[in-house]
């Protein structure tokens, strides 16, 4: 265990600090930023994913909140905790680039279909509300890695988890058989198809995607009491129930992604004590995986959603362009890639680019390339890619990383699920864009934090 506490009262916790002995005796305020943390990405999941416009001043409101509870913690304890986590490296080149990408540098270019701007953002209102999202999201994540430091913050939390994402599936599959064409019957979305609390279905799956590998983890490492097994069966079963509904194709492929990782994990960390592999093991964690699949398919034909799981896997409308145009939109967003090599068209910014380079009638504004990976290439240019590839690089290592020093079996199973369902969301955001809804955000970050922090368990494999 490393603590470096300077004489001015900042104390940095490293990477792999005790983190339960960095905090054996937490201060009423660090149990409410704890309670924040929490509930933060559940509350806007219910409020349709964060999308709208005045969720995004609620979101400032409730990370300022934090902050400032931090500050105040620090001030009563005479001490500033953060951590030195390389994680926050990537989001703070992103906020680096969107700066400059403000600065008015740009010559007047009036070729093309948009308003002359000086900045180097085609679309400047819009790369500042992108800044702002994404400094709310560093102030998240910076405390998340500070204050989820202990084991029983950490069992809380996953328990937490699971069973808001099992009543948000169970909500959203009785919202499907009721065939509601509003959210919570209140909330119409004409040009969106909605699940549960979300505008869009396909950002529902993701959320499903991220949640159920946390939960199958923890049922095939065999993390958690007995009794508690059937109750996290159930809550898998509705999830990827739930999921198959949204008829994502994306989420259907992420959910394979994320039982496959789960399940080769699995197989890897399982060794007898002659290190050879334990076979009788290794055919209940394959054959748990097959089943799962299979009684899913089941419930989802007996729920009469065989529709949903044949558009899911490819079956229905496979000759149609891949998904309502999405080849179109990458050749296009290939194009203004070209153009903009290095820093991109700006945060945001695609969808005022989008029109210049279009050969389509000019109906519709497209806002999304539905592929997160190319609109970052668009919109930040080779050095914000060069973020997001630093980002996933970072997570599988520092996850790793985790599994290699924890003896603990709950804690190496939730490591496993948490990058599952990383694994699961990174998969989907090839064909769509789920991390631009930012409950999706959220709920990402906290499994990063899962995933990857150092907390001081005792040696002996205790289960929950």
């Amino acid at each position: 265990m490393t603590e470096e506490t300077s004489t001015n009262g900042i104390s940095k916790s490293a990477d792999w600090l005790d983190a339960e002995t960095f905090d054996k005796d937490p201060s009423r305020l660090s149990g409410a930023i704890f309670v924040f943390l929490c509930f933060v990405p559940m509350i806007f999941t219910v409020a349709y994913g964060g999308v709208d416009v005045w969720a995004l001043g609620f979101q400032a409101i409730f990370v300022g909140v934090i902050a400032v509870l931090w500050l105040l913690e620090s001030f009563f304890t005479k001490e500033f905790r953060f951590s030195t986590n390389l994680l926050q490296i990537p989001i703070i080149g992103l906020l680096l680039i969107g700066l400059i990408q403000l600065l008015p540098l740009r010559s007047a270019d009036v070729s093309l279909a948009v308003s002359a701007v000086s900045s180097l953002s085609l679309d400047a209102y819009s790369t500042r509300f992108a800044i702002i999202q994404l400094l709310i999201y560093l102030v998240f994540f910076a405390a998340a890695l500070t204050f989820i430091n202990s084991r029983k913050r950490l069992q809380r939390l996953v328990s937490g988890i699971i069973i808001f994402a099992s009543v948000m599936a169970f909500f959203g599959i009785l919202q499907r058989l009721a065939n509601l064409e509003a959210i919570y019957g209140l909330r119409p979305s004409p040009q969106a198809i909605p699940f549960a609390s979300f505008v869009n279905s396909h950002h529902f799956a993701a959320f499903m995607e991220m949640t159920i590998g946390l939960t199958v983890a923890l049922v095939f490492g065999n993390a958690v009491k007995k009794d508690k097994n059937p109750l996290l069966i159930i809550s898998a079963v509705i999830m990827g129930i739930a999921l198959i509904l949204t008829s994502s194709r994306g989420g259907f492929l992420s959910l394979l992604g994320v039982l496959a990782f789960v399940i080769t994990a699995n197989l890897l960390s399982k060794k007898d004590s002659e290190g050879t592999s334990n076979f009788r093991r290794n055919f209940a964690v394959v054959g748990g995986g097959i089943a799962l699949v299979l009684v899913l398919f089941g419930a989802v034909f007996l729920l009469g959603g065989d529709q949903s799981l044949l558009r899911g896997v490819g079956l229905q409308n496979a000759s149609a362009d891949l998904s309502s145009g999405r080849t179109h939109f990458w050749q296009v967003a290939l194009k203004i890639f070209v153009d903009y090599p290095f820093l991109g068209v700006g945060l945001n910014a695609f969808g005022t680019a989008f029109p210049s380079y279009d050969t389509w009638n000019g109906n519709f504004r497209i806002e999304q390339t539905h592929n997160d990976y190319l609109q970052m290439l668009v919109e930040a240019g080779i050095l914000g890619f060069l973020c997001i590839a630093g980002f996933i690089a970072l997570l599988f290592k520092q996850t790793f990383r985790t599994l290699s020093k924890t003896s603990d079996v709950f804690r190496r199973h939730t490591a496993i699920g948490a990058l599952a369902g990383c694994f699961g969301v990174l998969i989907h955001s090839f064909f769509d864009f789920p991390l631009r809804t930012p409950s999706n955000t959220f709920f990402f970050l906290i499994l990063v934090v899962i995933a990857t922090v150092s907390i001081g368990f005792p040696k002996t494999e205790a289960r929950a």
